[in-house]
């Protein structure tokens, strides 16, 4: 896994907290899309395992990024399908 991003004393992955600014600063609408969504759940299976940081790191880009509404629901529901899995 790559490094941690400290916020407000709890630890964040920061590779996914990186992509998530990516892709809402810069360009469109400012809100992460089935495409970023796509690239974010990648991100999130890539060490094939869930962590604690980075459920919390999934919970707080829910959280505190907008998303369309297709690329949220389809997010969670593919979260919750690998997570199960874990």
């Amino acid at each position: 896994m790559g490094y941690y991003k400290t916020i407000e004393g709890k630890k964040y992955d920061g590779e996914l907290l990186d992509h998530a600014e990516k892709m809402t600063s810069g360009s469109g609408d400012g809100r992460i899309s089935m495409a970023d969504a796509e690239k974010l759940i990648k991100a999130v299976k890539d060490g094939d395992s869930y962590t604690d940081i980075e459920k919390d790191s999934v919970s707080y880009i829910r959280k505190n990024y907008k998303w369309t509404d297709a690329a949220d629901e389809w997010f969670r529901a593919e979260v919750k399908k690998w997570a199960a899995t874990k």
